[in-house]
């Protein structure tokens, strides 16, 4: 034996004498036979990752919700920047809201930076600018849910709770051989149960965290998992059964609304430099108090400056220029867009009813939906 050896990995040892035993193991056994195997594994093989530098709960807060929805590759240089300009909770609670939506675009789910910073208010108000370091405080925090809250709180101050996200939930069902539906709320609470009974309460924070990282790079959620680097494999049921395509239990989704638009990107040149056109969007519902190029809705076909003056609300011997942008496609999460775009270039001053923009503070000051980034993108090759 190895005298070097951790305690984490000398716990992986006692799995292979469970399997041998011939037991067939209860949920609840099954779960408390994790820790060993899972903590070793994760020793060795957690990812790099900027949150990861300290147990500071500020930064694991804004990681966890930034990572809701959102890959890890894509998260990093966000969350770089994110702190950077924010760097506490005390500059989170002062940040105007059109700043910290800039802040955050790209990301989507836009209410998830208003909650942010409804949350830090909150904190400095009745908490002096600390973190709640109970589970219970951090779910009274806007936009904070039992998984958020049992992530800052396993890993920032080694709070034995559990934090199950759809990662963990496909992890554990493949694991329990279990065929109850993920997305009810009722499957959630029994697994969170399970889980904070089980769990390894000397190293929670590394435990979820484990969890999180088994479900992203080996229980994959597209795809077959990769059984054969999974430090569960010999306790998965779905795996000696052959069941991974069958689990988790998820209903069809219902197909998506498909709503046609045309997007105008009207711009023109004033003492050399170019403006273009904006308006701002409803504060509430879908992407709301964002920036847009205006636009309608339905697919037109704009062929001619007397079209584009009807579509655009520009005067006809204004427009000098008319060019299709091509078409895109954007999804959310119960809505297509599928979009055709139009540069429509004028000489004057853009009409009053639109927000006129200097066009490098589309990178600096208005928060544009990605939604528009396909003709943000062509607008500036073109011009």
């Amino acid at each position: 034996m190895d005298m070097c050896e951790s305690p984490i990995k000398k716990l992986y040892r006692s799995l292979p004498v469970l399997e041998r035993e011939g037991e067939k193991l209860s949920p609840r056994d099954r779960l408390s036979a994790i820790s060993g195997p899972l903590l070793a594994w994760y020793e060795g093989h957690a990812r790099k990752l900027p949150w990861r530098e300290n147990r500071d709960p500020y930064s694991i807060w804004i990681s966890e919700i930034m990572l809701q929805q959102t890959r890890v590759e894509a998260v990093k240089p966000y969350f770089a920047r994110f702190m950077k300009a924010l760097p506490d909770i005390s500059a989170l609670a002062q940040v105007e809201e059109e700043v910290l939506l800039k802040l955050w675009e790209g990301l989507g789910y836009y209410s998830r930076a208003r909650n942010l910073k409804k949350a830090a208010c909150l904190v400095m108000e009745e908490y002096g600018g600390t973190m709640p370091k109970t589970y219970d405080g951090l779910l009274k925090l806007p936009g904070i849910g039992s998984y958020t809250a049992g992530a800052v709180a396993s890993i920032a101050y080694n709070i034995p709770v559990p934090a199950v996200d759809g990662n963990v939930m496909r992890v554990i069902s493949r694991l329990l051989g279990s065929y109850e539906d993920i997305t009810k709320g009722s499957t959630k609470k029994k697994l969170e149960g399970l889980l904070a009974d089980t769990m390894d309460s000397k190293h929670p924070g590394l435990f979820n965290q484990a969890l999180f990282e088994t479900g992203a790079l080996v229980c994959i959620p597209a795809g077959e998992p990769k059984c054969g680097e999974c430090p569960l494999a010999s306790l998965c049921i779905a795996r000696q059964k052959g069941l991974w395509q069958d689990l988790p239990v998820k209903p069809t989704k219902k197909p998506r609304k498909i709503e046609e638009k045309t997007v105008l990107v009207i711009s023109t040149q004033e003492k050399g430099e170019w403006r273009v056109a904006l308006r701002k969007r409803p504060s509430q519902g879908l992407l709301a108090s964002l920036y847009e190029f205006p636009n309608i809705e339905g697919k037109a076909s704009i062929t001619s400056f007397a079209q584009a003056s009807s579509v655009a609300g520009v005067a006809e011997d204004k427009i000098r220029q008319v060019q299709c942008l091509g078409e895109s496609k954007h999804i959310f999460s119960h809505v297509e867009w599928h979009m055709v775009g139009y540069w429509i270039q004028m000489e004057g001053s853009l009409p009053e009813t639109f927000v006129s923009a200097d066009i490098r503070e589309l990178e600096g000051k208005y928060p544009l939906p990605n939604a528009f980034l396909a003709y943000r993108k062509a607008f500036f090759m073109t011009k």
